[in-house]
């Protein structure tokens, strides 16, 4: 069995099936470049999740889903139905989760940057929970509640930067004084601030319900240390913001854990991280009524696939490419954007074969950087084959773009 292989991906007949369906039939229906996304394992991630929380957390726990991980409507529909909520960062996301179903009250905004045409369409929004990015911010929030919504009292909540941050890539790491590369982190209010913003925050008519933080994404099993501290961090602030007279509604511990994009790669534990971040809340004396998450990548990544047809193989200076019909700044962009970002690819006409070889997966963009995978090994493809992107539902449709005026692929939801 392939490390890969889930309920969703199997291997029948040399061939790859998904969701009970073989690949080649799924191209063959809808067409290459395509995403192909799972319900069913959608749903078993879901689960997992709140069962863990379920054992663990001495509160109420609402798994908001970062929605910018992919916003496809079939899925925000999906997980309504389950009782998610959801972690919006721009208020179009807002919009689109109402259109879905959701309801204003299991939405929460984090915006960064926010302008006022930001601010008016939150606003105008009853029960929506707006995140304060920035203590600068406060100005722009107050200026248009008075203009607009004088009377309106508006739930906020506040990000904080706990001071470190973790991620697999120095451009997702969204806490900490700057990024792996040097790069200053620009989001969340720094510590000696957060008190503060609470308390100007009322002074302006605002109502403040809780307390957030998002250290980044791509956690590993050795990322587990630097997250208990975090964890910590975060329980001794809420404490310090109670005591000085602003009782929280709800803690949220953000995001950052996610499915196994390579085989060696270690995975989080994220049982223990539950059962550690619960332990902390009980033993911390708190008035805090729930425990919000922001699963992004854990729910959807590997519930995703993209479908790529070969054009042809060409061999050029003893190096052999498989030209597909798409391009990664279309279909799968994080492996053009971000060095260390891994996406397995197999033959999904022919998962294993003699004849193997070190193949190049070149996309149809005019970028050098168009390479889906560089020298992986798998047999060695034809023209007409089947490729599959694995772990492509999570930041792949969302972050694509049309490059090239390439289209952007059809998705579907089984």
């Amino acid at each position: 069995m392939n490390w890969w292989e889930t309920e969703f991906l199997a291997v029948k007949d040399n061939m790859l099936w998904i969701a009970g369906q073989s690949a080649e039939s799924l191209a063959g229906r809808y067409g290459t470049p395509l995403y192909v996304y799972g319900k069913e394992r959608i749903l078993e991630r879901y689960a997992r999740l709140d069962d863990v929380l379920a054992r663990h957390s001495p509160l109420p726990a609402h798994i908001c889903f970062a929605m910018k991980a992919n916003p496809h409507r079939g899925i925000l529909r999906l997980l309504q139905r389950r009782g998610a909520w959801i972690d919006a960062v721009s208020p179009c996301e807002v919009e689109t989760a109402l259109k879905a179903g959701f309801p204003a009250e299991r939405i929460l905004f984090t915006g960064t940057s926010v302008s006022r045409a930001d601010l008016r369409r939150v606003f105008a929004i009853d029960g929506l929970a707006v995140n304060i990015d920035a203590a600068e911010q406060l100005d722009l929030m107050s200026e248009v509640r008075r203009a607009e919504f004088p009377a309106k009292s508006i739930r906020v909540f506040v990000r904080w930067n706990p001071g470190i941050g973790r991620g697999f890539n120095a451009g997702i790491i969204t806490a900490g004084k700057k990024s792996s590369d040097g790069t200053p982190v620009k989001f969340g209010v720094e510590d000696k601030k957060v008190i503060g913003v609470f308390a100007r925050a009322r002074r302006l008519g605002f109502h403040p319900v809780g307390l957030h933080q998002h250290l980044g994404s791509g956690w590993v099993r050795e990322d587990f240390g630097m997250v208990q501290t975090a964890v910590d961090r975060l329980v001794r602030k809420a404490r310090e913001v109670e005591k000085a007279g602003f009782p929280l509604e709800f803690l949220d511990f953000g995001g950052g854990f996610g499915p196994r994009y390579l085989k060696n790669r270690s995975v989080f534990p994220l049982e223990d991280y539950v059962a550690y971040l619960s332990a902390a809340v009980a033993g911390a004396g708190l008035s805090v009524k729930a425990l919000a998450i922001e699963p992004g990548k854990y729910m959807v990544g590997d519930a995703g696939v993209l479908l790529l047809g070969v054009e042809y193989v060409k061999e050029s200076y003893g190096k052999i490419f498989a030209c597909v019909d798409g391009g990664t700044f279309n279909t799968v962009p994080r492996p053009a954007i971000y060095l260390q970002a891994h996406h397995e690819i197999v033959n999904a006409s022919r998962i294993d074969g003699q004849a193997k070889a070190r193949i190049t997966v070149a996309g149809n963009l005019c970028e050098t950087g168009d390479i889906f995978g560089r020298e992986r090994s798998m047999p060695l493809p034809i023209s007409g084959d089947v490729l599959a992107v694995l772990c492509a539902g999570a930041y792949c449709r969302s972050m694509a773009s049309n490059f090239n005026l390439r289209e952007i692929p059809r998705e579907v939801l089984i």
